[in-house]
């Protein structure tokens, strides 16, 4: 009763200032950030030392975009809704046109095969990270354009979809399949939330799932990170070496991990230890505890993600609605796949783990992801209480629940 009564009190009390920002997921956001950063040099030091002999050569560079990061973010906090959604034509212009330029030679800088990345003076963009998010920021502005036609008819729902297979493709010519996964599924359950009818959803998830499964097959690549993922042993010198490492590291973690920098896979025994397996590292370091850790904190990201859109919707912001339901299906996913991947359920698909792995784009791009995710978050709690979103004095935080 006692609870009812605060809830009640909380909702009917005479409004001050704007609430501040979302704690909870300010506090989770920089857990994750710091670990991240702990990790990338435990997991860099030695290569970098011998390579390039310069030890924090990594997490010196992943310091420096953890700073850009802050600060994109702290501007993209000072950016009204109205503005990301009057843009809707804009940001996909701009997303189209990064995932063209890339494939263009001599401005698209090749590594291990995949042309990923412009070369923007002393900055390498991996245009797949902020085309994500433009698409996503794209898609938010068309559901609430076009929200009605989506729900109620079958070219509605296509128009967007056809858009989105265009950046799908330009993905694939990179070579970047994981990251095509993850902007389909999460558009996916964007329209799903959205409303579409789901006899529509149901053919349109059949089809891409019948797609992802035809580009496997078809390409000899993906067709041997599929085997080796069914069967890491079968040649864990060759085809299934990284996540037979990866396995291991994982494996010797055990209940509280071997101790902070004692990893031994990461010393030269694990690819990519400082980036796509970085989650290896950390849970042969800190063990089962810190992967439970690092699990709960990306789970509370996605709940106050789905809290903050469904608040939003409630407060008839569908724009603010859509764009955190996007954002945090990609975090999660994101994440999952990553986490997946590591421990030898999904095939390997060259995906970071969101906020921690070494990577100048992703850290700046999840950093305005979740600057966005405050803002919406702000912006909707001031309209509930009728308040304009521009006080800036920290008052009592107030939630409005159904």
């Amino acid at each position: 009763m006692m609870a009812v009564a605060a809830r009640l009190g909380a909702r009917f009390r005479p409004a001050g200032r704007c609430p501040r920002l979302d704690t909870g997921l300010v506090l989770a956001t920089v857990a994750l950030l710091l670990l991240g950063l702990v990790m990338v040099s435990s997991a860099s030091i030695t290569m970098a030392d011998r390579q390039l002999g310069q030890p924090f050569y990594y997490v010196t560079r992943q310091l420096i975009h953890l700073g850009l990061g802050l600060l994109l973010a702290v501007l993209v906090l000072q950016v009204k809704l109205t503005v990301w959604e009057r843009g809707s034509f804009i940001w996909l212009a701009l997303a189209l046109s990064m995932l063209v330029l890339v494939l263009v030679p001599g401005l698209g800088r090749e590594v291990n095969g995949s042309v990923r990345w412009l070369v923007l003076g002393p900055f390498r963009l991996q245009v797949s990270e902020p085309a994500k998010l433009l698409l996503i920021l794209y898609l938010a502005g068309y559901l609430v354009r076009r929200g009605e036609e989506v729900r109620t008819q079958v070219a509605g729902f296509l128009k967007p979809m056809a858009v989105l297979v265009v950046a799908a493709v330009l993905l694939l010519l990179e070579p970047d399949f994981g990251a095509m996964v993850v902007l389909m599924t999460t558009v996916l359950g964007m329209t799903f939330l959205a409303g579409v009818r789901l006899w529509q959803f149901a053919v349109l998830l059949g089809m891409a799932m019948s797609a992802f499964a035809l580009l496997a097959i078809t390409s000899p690549y993906r067709m041997e990170r599929l085997t080796a993922f069914l069967n890491p042993w079968a040649d864990p010198f060759n085809s299934g070496f990284q996540l037979t490492q990866s396995l291991i590291a994982i494996g010797r973690g055990d209940l509280f991990g071997v101790g902070l920098g004692a990893s031994i896979q990461k010393l030269f025994y694990l690819p990519e230890a400082h980036t796509d397996f970085i989650f290896s590292v950390l849970a042969e370091e800190m063990g089962l505890v810190g992967v439970l850790l690092v699990i709960a904190l990306y789970a509370f990201i996605v709940w106050r993600a789905c809290a903050i859109a469904e608040v939003a919707r409630q407060g008839q912001q569908p724009f603010a609605a859509y764009l955190a339901y996007g954002i945090g299906i990609w975090i999660g996913l994101q994440s999952v796949i990553n986490m997946g991947v590591s421990m030898g359920l999904l095939p390997t698909k060259g995906l970071t783990l969101p906020l921690m792995s070494y990577g100048g784009s992703s850290l700046l791009v999840m950093c305005v992801a979740v600057a966005l995710l405050l803002r919406i978050d702000y912006e909707t709690r001031c309209n509930v209480h009728n308040l304009k979103a521009t006080g800036t004095e920290p008052a009592q935080r107030r939630r409005v629940r159904s």
